[in-house]
């Protein structure tokens, strides 16, 4: 239990502090500072957690970085599921966090889709919207496998290294598909933000779950073989 609840707590605070701080510095073209912010908040985020519950629960706060390792058989069928289960879980109450404190404090306005994913930056394509989630999702489980390896050791600094690849791949990402690489992170604030009236079409939701649940699937299919002798 004390493994899924480190999930919940860790998918929490990348939520709420990721698409809270989009909320709050925008994530358009005109403002180039908000995307760096924002990659930041999500990329930091993933250091603080990994350094603080992730030694308990391996870290994943993601659920394409629950299939992988099942995948590679490092997790088993069990513990995924119920990875995936406390990672929304914790989602949602990140979300619910930043809709209350948001709505409590007169920032209404700010609401919006609660740092929810969208196909605006493609013009709608969904198909456009899936390959950038796959390509993302792929590059960031190939360095989580990379740094993770048994047979290469990066000691320590494996938390730093994942969160500012994770910072990395949303400077591209945010104009484009406001960048998920994380059905978890996704499937809370889109939820709450259709309830509310707000955010992209619940329609579009299926973008953010397949794409990086396939780039993640790739991955742990190419890095081991790339990595076998």
């Amino acid at each position: 239990m004390k493994k899924y609840l480190s999930e919940l707590i860790g998918t929490c605070v990348l939520v709420f502090m990721g698409c809270g701080t989009a909320m709050l510095v925008g994530c358009d073209a005109a403002n180039g500072g908000g995307y760096i912010l924002t990659a930041l908040a999500f990329g930091l985020s993933v250091v603080a957690m990994a350094y603080c519950v992730g030694n308990i629960s391996g870290g994943h706060f993601n659920a394409a970085v629950t299939l992988a390792m099942l995948m590679r058989k490092k997790i088993s069928t069990k513990d995924a599921v119920n990875y995936w289960i406390y990672q929304i879980a914790g989602a949602f109450i990140g979300s619910g966090l930043l809709a209350l404190i948001f709505g409590m404090s007169g920032k209404k306005d700010m609401t919006g889709g609660l740092g929810s994913n969208g196909l605006a930056g493609v013009n709608g394509n969904a198909f456009a919207g899936f390959l950038v989630e796959l390509v993302l999702t792929f590059i960031f489980l190939m360095t989580i496998q990379g740094v993770t390896s048994e047979k290469f050791k990066h000691g320590s600094f494996g938390g730093l290294i994942i969160g500012l690849t994770l910072t990395f791949v949303h400077i591209f990402g945010i104009g484009l598909t406001g960048t998920s690489v994380n059905p978890s992170r996704s499937i809370a604030p889109a939820v709450i933000a259709a309830m509310q009236g707000n955010g992209a079409p619940l329609g579009e939701l299926w973008v953010f779950i397949a794409g990086p649940l396939a780039g993640a699937a790739l991955a742990a299919i190419v890095y081991p073989a790339l990595e076998k002798k």
